[in-house]
């Protein structure tokens, strides 16, 4: 007579489910992907279409229109990024424009209240003077905004310039510069030079 041990039956059973089981999960934890959240790269905000004014002393001072906004707040340095053009309207008291800004990259950190903008950076005050560079720096801390890039001014009703290294308060109105340039004034002299040779040449 042979006796059936459900206890031993149970255990194969037991292991047997067990062991098939712990090959699933190893097999499903192969299948999965391990996502690293990297605070430098990936923004924690990121927001479309952006039209935002920013106060000082309970005073609106500024206007921002931007197609992106991606916000790194947790980076170790954080930060702003604005990747898709930024438009910045700055005003007076009276609500008056007095400067207009825009460039194509745009880089706000935070701790330094600086912006960094780079790319056909173009900046026009209220007395109709405009300033182009690749790449310009605005300190909001100290009210400069300064280049170490070549800057191309112009003004009505005055010769266009460049200067290498520029730098101004926030209103583009206290400016200085080192090794100016002025190509117009060049281009002016050459004609008057020109002009006199042909004068003596047909005296």
């Amino acid at each position: 007579m042979k006796f059936f041990n459900m206890n031993r039956s149970w255990s194969v059973v037991l292991s047997l489910f067990m062991i098939l089981l712990f090959i699933s999960c190893r097999n499903e934890t192969k299948d999965q992907v391990t996502f690293v959240f990297d605070k430098e790269t990936i923004p924690i905000i990121n927001t479309d279409s952006v039209t935002m004014l920013i106060s000082d002393s309970g005073m609106v001072k500024y206007k921002v229109i931007t197609k992106t906004w991606k916000m790194f707040d947790e980076a170790s340095e954080p930060f702003w990024l604005f990747p898709d053009k930024l438009y910045l309207e700055q005003y007076d008291s009276l609500f008056n424009t007095v400067v207009t800004l825009r460039a194509d990259t745009v880089w706000r950190y935070i701790s330094d209240n600086l912006w960094k903008m780079r790319g056909n950076v173009f900046i026009r005050n209220f007395q109709n003077k405009t300033f182009e560079s690749e790449e310009i720096f605005w300190d909001q801390q100290k009210q400069r905004i300064y280049s170490n890039k070549p800057v191309t001014i112009k003004s009505p009703n005055e010769a266009t310039i460049i200067a290498d290294d520029f730098e101004s308060n926030q209103q583009m109105t206290q400016i200085k510069m080192k090794n100016v340039k002025a190509p117009e004034l060049y281009l002016n002299e050459d004609e008057k030079n020109e002009d006199s040779a042909k004068q003596k040449k047909g005296e």
